[in-house]
């Protein structure tokens, strides 16, 4: 029994003229789109030579800043400058000397921003302190020395929820760990166990976990260490922060400054 779907069967002239018929609907169509196609803006131009210079550099976006004649060049996940030829990359901080603010910082956190509602806190190890009102997620290697002092000063923050993602990028043995630590029955217990005990859990991690999930994440999200801190504002903080400042942040992103009104 035949099973494939019907088809109607052409004539081979019968598909020929009707090629011939778009070949030629193509070529009285074109240069009307040629016409219609916007110029490239001079920001696609400098993107372009970018790109031709360095075939090898992960350029994104480029636009033109008010700041001199200089153009903002965003490349995995950091912020350069460049001029109008593309003859030069300026890597350093811009800094408004009218405002006083750091134009290359607040950029930064711009585009690094990752939305708190699209983590899988399904994947995460949730810690609850005090009432656990104020939220924070941080990717976290269990062999990463700047992981374990920050969770001993975390200790003592109350009032917080910490949803901790498994990110073991160190070594072999981070895999390992994060692993026993996922498939023990109490995994908030194994965690801290680990980074402030140094005692791992009697298990073999043989269980099913989301490690590869999270690499996969964090690489797409550009997170190359570790601790790396998510608000829910949506502010990203690689590496330790001081406990008060830490502090402030998450009461900070807990509750924004309500914005402005907008002038009728």
């Amino acid at each position: 029994m035949n099973l494939l779907p019907h088809r109607r069967v052409q004539s081979p002239m019968n598909i020929a003229a009707r090629l011939a018929t778009a070949a030629l609907t193509l070529a009285l169509a074109a240069p009307a789109l040629a016409e219609n196609a916007p110029a490239p803006s001079e920001a696609d131009r400098v993107k372009a030579e970018l790109k031709k210079r360095l075939p090898e550099a992960p350029v994104e976006s480029v636009r033109k800043i008010p700041y001199g004649n200089l153009y903002e060049v965003i490349a995995g996940g950091e912020v350069l400058y460049t001029d109008d030829k593309a003859s030069f990359l300026l890597l350093g901080n811009l800094v408004d000397l009218a405002t006083k603010e750091n134009v290359t910082d607040t950029r930064t956190r711009q585009i690094n921003r990752v939305a708190f509602a699209d983590l899988k806190l399904d994947q995460a190890i949730k810690i609850t302190r005090g009432n656990g009102s104020r939220k924070v997620a941080i990717f976290e290697d269990p062999n990463c020395g700047y992981c374990k002092r920050f969770e001993r000063d975390l200790a003592g923050v109350s009032d917080i929820t910490v949803y901790v993602f498994l990110y073991p990028i160190l070594s072999d043995s981070s895999m390992a760990k994060s692993k026993a630590i996922w498939c023990a029955p109490d995994r908030a217990k194994a965690w801290l166990d680990v980074m402030l005990r140094e005692t791992l859990a009697a298990n073999d991690g043989a269980c099913a976990t989301p490690l590869d999930k999270n690499l996969a994440f964090g690489q797409a999200k550009r997170i190359h260490g570790t601790p790396t801190l998510i608000f829910e504002d949506g502010d990203r903080v690689p590496g330790v922060m001081a406990i008060g400042e830490f502090e402030k942040k998450l009461t900070a992103a807990k509750n924004p400054p309500a914005k402005a009104a907008t002038a009728q």
